[in-house]
């Protein structure tokens, strides 16, 4: 069974989301909405199919990290996530949350082994696509 397949994403904490994403924006040309950006780039082995990882800020204060003290948070994809999360909890990897689903993909959180939380995604691209609205190309 494959497990991880790509980045999914970068999420990261700052003191001001918004004069963040403009930063970003100016200086190196990522195109930008209200959550951050989506990188498009194609399968390896599927050449004509797109895939997607996001970056995204977030406030200082949330708690979607986990700790208080966890700065970012990675995101990736996966192929199965049902298969994966039930050999990760044969293997003792702690699941944080259940399994949420949505039109652009299935999630769940776990924590690595220091208690970082990361984020698993098995992405639905044809759906994420025509919903992300700032792709950096």
């Amino acid at each position: 069974m494959k497990r991880v397949t790509a980045i999914g994403g970068l999420f990261f904490k700052c003191n001001n989301p918004d004069a963040q994403r403009e930063w970003y924006a100016k200086h190196l040309g990522l195109a930008m909405d209200k959550f951050g950006t989506s990188f498009e780039w194609r399968h390896s082995d599927e050449k004509e199919k797109k895939g997607y990882s996001a970056w995204s800020t977030f406030e200082k204060e949330t708690d979607y990290f986990g700790n208080t003290s966890q700065q970012y948070m990675i995101n990736y994809r996966v192929d199965d996530l049902e298969a994966l999360i039930q050999q990760l909890k044969k293997e003792g990897v702690t699941i944080v949350d259940q399994m949420e689903i949505y039109e652009y993909g299935k999630f769940v959180h776990i924590l690595d082994g220091e208690g970082n939380k990361v984020e698993l995604w098995e992405a639905n691209d044809d759906i994420y696509g025509k919903l992300a609205n700032a792709v950096t190309k």
